[in-house]
């Protein structure tokens, strides 16, 4: 399409529009080809007005967090992809509780920064979790016990049409590491979620417990997009990968990490399909080795070729 380039730039700062973008860039694995337009919104209007410029003109549209549980393939994606940096944050307290209401670009580091400084008890689990409050609803993000199901009240969404709608607790369908929005096609605007009063020090002590204790199980001096697989029903898959030899096998400069093999991690250099097909040895020897089948925790998107 001729001028999409100047279009999009009317409709967030031209700064924010980035042709031929590097996916690399914007992964935590540091892997991922060429996007044919990266464009970084920064409000709902600006949401609403671009999907409707690419529904109109029939341009493939694609939507990402932080990349923290992403891989992109090597060929990249085309069309516009959709970085959603809506960070709004709204705090009402009442007598017996106090419910934030928070854009999905939010990182949810900021926002156990904001809890910690208003003595807000209920989010701790989430220090040291990269990522954002979209991602985190997606996927049900979770550790120590809690996940988000356990404090989200409701959350906003817009359809690709431009409608906005909300769903309520129950209308999630969460489950582990999943939700509905992996099924539906749609934009996460912000969501609401119940929290408490709590004490600074306490709240500040379990902040620091959760994050050393990520420091020292995960491998995060290399990039990586967290763990790579889904624990099943009473099987942590990080233990089966270990106990099947695989700790440190690598496929080009993509390793499993010799610190947590629930870890795929990039040694330099991986490209996407070293990645991929290091999974799927991993998938094959598990399953020769003890007959169980185990399922991608990250989100793979983009071309084959």
């Amino acid at each position: 399409m001729l001028d999409l380039e100047r279009q999009l730039q009317e409709i967030v700062k031209r700064d924010n529009v980035l042709k031929n973008e590097p996916m690399s860039k914007h992964t935590s694995l540091k892997i991922g080809g060429i996007a044919d337009y990266f464009i970084k919104v920064k409000s709902v209007d600006e949401l609403k007005n671009i999907l409707e410029l690419t529904n109109r003109n029939k341009i493939k549209t694609t939507i990402v967090g932080n990349g923290t549980n992403l891989l992109v393939k090597d060929a990249g994606i085309r069309g516009v992809v959709i970085k959603l940096e809506l960070n709004e944050f709204k705090i009402k307290k009442t007598a017996n509780e106090i419910l934030i209401t928070v854009g999905s670009g939010m990182t949810l580091a900021a926002l156990a920064a904001i809890a910690l400084k208003e003595e807000i008890s209920g989010l701790e689990f989430l220090a040291g979790i990269p990522g954002t409050i979209g991602g985190a609803i997606r996927m049900n993000a979770g550790a120590y016990g809690s996940e988000m199901k356990d404090i989200v009240v409701k959350t906003r969404y817009m359809t690709y049409d431009g409608k906005i709608k909300t769903l309520d607790l129950d209308e999630h369908e969460f489950m582990y590491r999943n939700s509905i929005f992996s099924k539906l096609n749609v934009f996460i605007i912000d969501t609401t979620i119940r929290v408490k009063k709590g004490n600074k020090e306490e709240i500040e002590s379990k902040m620091n417990e959760y994050s050393m204790s990520r420091k020292k199980s995960q491998p995060l001096e290399y990039p990586n997009a967290g763990s790579t697989f889904k624990r099943k029903e009473g099987i942590i898959t990080a233990k089966l990968i270990d106990e099947c030899g695989l700790k440190g096998f690598n496929v080009g400069d993509a390793e499993v990490s010799t610190k947590h093999a629930g870890f795929i991690v990039n040694k330099g250099k991986a490209t996407a399909k070293d990645f991929l097909e290091l999974v799927e040895y991993i998938k094959k020897e598990i399953k020769n080795k003890t007959g169980l089948d185990i399922e991608l925790e990250i989100l793979v998107i983009g071309e084959d070729k």
